[in-house]
């Protein structure tokens, strides 16, 4: 089976192919360091609007509430 490198789009076997899915072992740490320098982010999820919310001074609304 042939796929393309994720990072530079050349063709290459999967079969075999240490640094799949990279074509080499430049493109694989290209990638990597996409990772460290924060290139590439993971989106937080969004907020559930029935957890408590943090207020300003850090302490949460349930916090206030015992007061």
């Amino acid at each position: 089976m042939t796929v393309k490198c994720p990072m530079c789009g050349k063709a290459e076997k999967w079969e075999g192919n240490v640094f799949r899915p990279f074509c080499s072992e430049r493109c694989q740490l290209l990638d990597l360091e996409g990772w460290f320098s924060e290139r590439y982010r993971i989106p937080k999820a969004e907020e559930d609007e029935s957890d408590e919310t943090i207020l300003e001074e850090g302490s949460t609304s349930a916090d206030k509430e015992k007061t």
